[in-house]
């Protein structure tokens, strides 16, 4: 809860530096490039998170990262402010954070599909301006493939789940005929 917080504040300061440069997609694209690259090397998410490293040796090792990406000069100084304040185990929460603030000033929203078979470009488009007459904001989709899912496909929409799927269905009449028994 109070990394939560913690990282709720940051993003919101960086979420408003953002805003004065009108810039709110590019700097959440540095900060997801940052915060994948140190989420994707165990050792190197270790050796930041862990307190018995000196932080100089942690700024030269995020400098050299950071020496690497091509990145904005303001990313870069609020990334060297969270090694500084001994914050940068907290970047991917920052980065999720960050990204509520900007889809609900860009009036968007994230959207899950899964399908049990790959969807045509003409059903994807069809699904996506449905969603978004539905939610009244631009729909990014993530869409992937569930062969489990038999046919059909669900969807969720923030916290709100949409199951249309073969396997639902079945398992609900399933259980509708298992209580006439």
């Amino acid at each position: 809860m109070i990394s939560s917080n913690i990282a709720k504040r940051y993003a919101r300061a960086f979420f408003d530096i953002a805003g004065e440069d009108n810039q709110y997609e590019k700097y959440f694209g540095e900060l997801q490039s940052v915060s994948s690259i140190i989420g994707g090397n165990k050792d190197l998410k270790e050796f930041l998170s862990n307190p018995i490293f000196d932080q100089s040796d942690k700024k030269v090792v995020v400098g050299q990262i950071l020496g690497k990406v091509d990145i904005s000069h303001m990313t870069e100084n609020f990334i060297n402010l969270l090694v500084d304040k001994r914050r940068i185990d907290v970047l991917p929460d920052i980065a999720d954070s960050y990204r509520e603030l900007m889809d609900g000033t860009l009036r968007k929203i994230q959207v899950e599909v899964k399908t049990a078979f790959p969807l045509k470009s003409d059903l994807m488009e069809r699904l996506q301006k449905s969603l978004e007459v539905m939610t009244g904001k631009a729909v990014e989709m993530a869409v992937s493939e569930d062969a489990s899912l038999l046919g059909g496909l669900v969807v969720k929409v923030g916290d709100t789940y949409y199951d249309g799927s073969i396997k639902t269905q079945l398992n609900n009449i399933r259980n509708l005929l298992g209580e006439e028994l």
